[in-house]
């Protein structure tokens, strides 16, 4: 296997794309888009989760990457949290949560 030189070949970025391309398209749901606060807070959330790895990646340190990759994880988090309040606000279904949750995972088992 070869040295991985852009942040693009690495596994919990690719994840974390598919992350934010699953949470851009339920917030543009119409019910959901109305509420622009919790549409950018959930967008910026999972966004961050993809930058992280890609800022983390381009640091001095393996320790410095891992700590980057820590933030990546609680960004995570805060998208998975942001979703039940659409969920409670019947923005999303159940089973578009559980899209979400899954993805979720998917990007923790990469990282």
């Amino acid at each position: 296997m070869g040295t991985i030189r852009r942040f693009e070949e690495l596994e919990c970025w690719k994840e974390a794309r598919e992350f934010v391309k699953l949470i851009y398209g339920i917030t543009r749901k119409e019910k959901f888009g109305k509420d622009f606060e919790l549409v950018s807070r959930v967008r910026r959330s999972s966004v961050s989760s993809m930058d992280n790895a890609a800022e983390g990646f381009h640091r001095n340190s393996s320790k410095d990457f891992m700590k980057f990759l820590d933030y990546s994880r609680s960004s995570v988090a805060e998208t998975v949290s942001h979703c039940y309040v659409a969920v409670d606000q019947n923005y999303i279904n159940e089973n578009e949560m559980e899209r979400v949750i899954q993805q979720a995972d998917m990007l923790e088992e990469s990282e």
